[in-house]
């Protein structure tokens, strides 16, 4: 070895080895011209959509969630009323 320990060597070889898949990656993406460009764009657009998808959903979730626990808040405040003798139900017995 010229003063290299094994770890410089892997690493050297590594970065040779990164390099040549980068440059295949570039031969093949130039070989696929455009069509590649718009297969990552389709991607993205249907990617964008979900996500749209997902907030409206999350929207409409926290919104019945808001709702239900409203119903629960006057529900329990009813409940407690009957069982101190205060609610509607107490009084037609």
């Amino acid at each position: 070895m010229s003063g290299e320990s094994a770890m410089d060597l892997a690493v050297r070889r590594l970065e040779q080895a990164v390099s040549a898949l980068e440059q295949r990656i570039g031969q093949r993406l130039k070989a696929l011209g455009g069509e590649a460009g718009g297969l990552f764009d389709d991607d993205r657009e249907k990617l964008a959509s979900q996500l749209d998808e997902s907030r409206a959903r999350e929207c409409e979730l926290e919104a019945a969630g808001a709702e239900a626990s409203e119903a629960l808040g006057r529900a329990i405040l009813e409940i407690r009323a009957a069982l101190n003798g205060a609610g509607p139900s107490a009084q037609e017995h």
